[in-house]
């Protein structure tokens, strides 16, 4: 029997409803996974980065940990204070590990620090001796630099006081004559000039001044340029006084009539010399440290000294000193074709030192007089004292409180001179030679 027609109505109705709620449920159901799928799509790159932000965050903690570490070592090597091989140190909960490991020209350090996981390394080397730079060919305190006679100057130089000239000198590089008084005069140079009066010169490059007169300017012109700040000279006498430590450590040497006398081919040092010290004739000294002289040098003739070649890169100082009579004893005097030599190595120097402190007080004393061809890998410095350079004399390096450069002396700079290393004895230390993660 057919159902009645509103039973068949109510059916399809039922069916209809049925069927329209399986579609709403779909579509919230697809709205929901496509929600999930936005908000994944957007949470997931904020947490990566999070987690990337931490990441970095602690690989920079363990960077500064494996610096930190290194730095504490390095500093207590240096200063001779206890230092185990193998250093642990634990903060902010990571860690980070030492090691020092003894090389040929002195200690290398490693370190790693950990934070979480993440690793970062360091590495530092240090060698045995203490250093010294020198970044002018001629360098002088506010006694002045004079150059006179056809004396040359490879290299740039710079003085506290005035830098004057006369007859033929030539300058090739910078002039500078640091201060309010700065001044100069006379000179001829082949890059550019810096004071706050330049008179009578000659400047192939740029002049920087307040005042000017009478010179030749290739260059530019820089009127009103501010005075040129002084500088300390490159040795401190706490260095010296190292030095002079080291070579008594050494022994003392024996004197005969208030001098020691060498006689043909020896070695010396580290060692004192508590009088004046003479070498002459075809004598032949080989330096296995730095010499301290308790009065006057006299190297003459022929004579030639060298550094010890198992010393290397090294350089040594000779000293001489006589804290008694500072202004009439110290003195140096290299003269008639005395040569000098280095270990062998490019980087090695021998550097002779006057305490004499005559010119520095007012006085006429020469500290340090090089003449008659001496020449070779020869650096001399006085701090306190006047040095004057004559005769064809030719060398690498002046540095003092007043300079005289005459009769066709030469000095030409040697780029190595930037970065010298010298010997230590037991007073010494380390310097560092390297610094990279």
């Amino acid at each position: 029997m057919p159902l009645p027609f509103f039973v068949n109505g109510q059916w399809s109705m039922v069916n209809g409803l049925y069927h329209g709620g399986q579609a709403l449920f779909i579509s919230a159901l697809f709205f929901l996974i496509l929600s999930l799928t936005i908000v994944q799509g957007v949470t997931h790159p904020v947490l990566n980065r999070v987690e990337s932000a931490r990441g970095v965050e602690q690989s920079a903690e363990s960077f500064y940990l494996a610096e930190g570490v290194l730095a504490d070592v390095l500093y207590r090597l240096m200063k001779n204070m206890p230092v185990d091989d193998a250093e642990t140190i634990a903060l902010g909960g990571g860690s980070a590990t030492a090691t020092t490991t003894s090389t040929a020209n002195g200690k290398e350090v490693t370190t790693e620090g950990n934070r979480s996981g993440y690793l970062r390394k360091g590495r530092a080397g240090l060698r045995t001796g203490s250093g010294a730079s020198f970044h002018y060919g001629v360098q002088s305190g506010t006694g002045g630099i004079h150059l006179k006679n056809t004396s040359l100057v490879v290299g740039n130089v710079s003085a506290n006081g005035p830098v004057t000239g006369e007859n033929s000198n030539l300058v090739k590089g910078d002039v500078i004559s640091a201060g309010a008084s700065g001044l100069i005069d006379g000179v001829h140079a082949t890059s550019s000039a810096r004071a706050h009066t330049i008179r009578d010169a000659f400047i192939e490059g740029d002049a920087y001044y307040q005042t000017i007169s009478n010179t030749t300017v290739q260059g530019a012109l820089h009127p009103g340029s501010a005075d040129q700040a002084t500088s300390s000279l490159p040795i401190p006498d706490a260095q010296i006084e190292e030095w002079k430590s080291d070579a008594a450590a050494g022994g003392s040497a024996a004197c005969s009539g208030g001098t020691y006398t060498v006689s043909g081919s020896v070695s010396l040092g580290p060692k004192k010399i508590p009088c004046n010290l003479t070498i002459g004739g075809s004598d032949e000294v080989t330096l296995g440290g730095h010499l301290w002289v308790e009065g006057d040098i006299e190297i003459a003739n022929t004579a030639s000294v060298r550094i010890d070649a198992s010393l290397g890169e090294k350089s040594v100082a000779v000293i001489a000193d006589k804290p008694s009579s500072e202004t009439t004893s110290g003195k140096i005097n290299l003269k008639n074709s005395a040569v000098f030599y280095g270990s062998g190595n490019p980087d090695s120097f021998i550097l002779f030192i006057s305490q004499n402190r005559s010119a520095e007080a007012g006085g006429s004393t020469v500290a340090i007089e090089v003449q008659n061809n001496a020449a070779g890998k020869l650096l001399v410095y006085a701090p306190h004292g006047e040095i004057v350079l004559k005769n064809s004399v030719s060398l690498k390096e002046v540095v003092g409180y007043k300079l005289t450069l005459e009769n066709s002396a030469q000095v030409i700079y040697e780029t190595g001179l930037a970065d010298l290393l010298f010997t230590s004895g037991p007073s010494g230390g380390y310097t560092i030679d390297s610094w990279r993660e």
